[in-house]
């Protein structure tokens, strides 16, 4: 995984970083049907290409290389990948947040 939104994300979803990413890794987009329901915004680590174009735009701050992530916000690497790799059921499950469904 390149790059990873943490803890700021939640309640902004400033979706300028979706507009700039070339390879649309960041989800949810604002016209997908989760997006209202979803507190935050992740990265697809298995298709983020580590370009950085997001980190930027993003104006909260909240999009980190992997390897610079705050300690208190580590908990984001996994729950960026989990949102992409487990079922709706299973996310909910373990973050108690709303899955991927789409």
């Amino acid at each position: 995984m390149a790059f990873v939104i943490a803890e700021p994300c939640i309640g902004t979803k400033d979706t300028a970083c979706v507009n700039v990413c070339p390879v649309d890794c960041i989800h949810p987009r604002q016209d997908e049907t989760q997006f209202e329901e979803i507190v935050q915004l992740y990265i697809d680590p298995d298709t983020c290409i580590d370009c950085g174009a997001c980190v930027p735009e993003c104006p909260v701050s909240a999009i980190f290389p992997l390897e610079d992530v705050p300690e208190n916000w580590r908990e984001y690497i996994d729950k960026n990948a989990d949102w992409y790799k487990l079922s709706a059921e299973e996310y909910q499950a373990k973050w108690n947040e709303p899955g991927k469904t789409d």
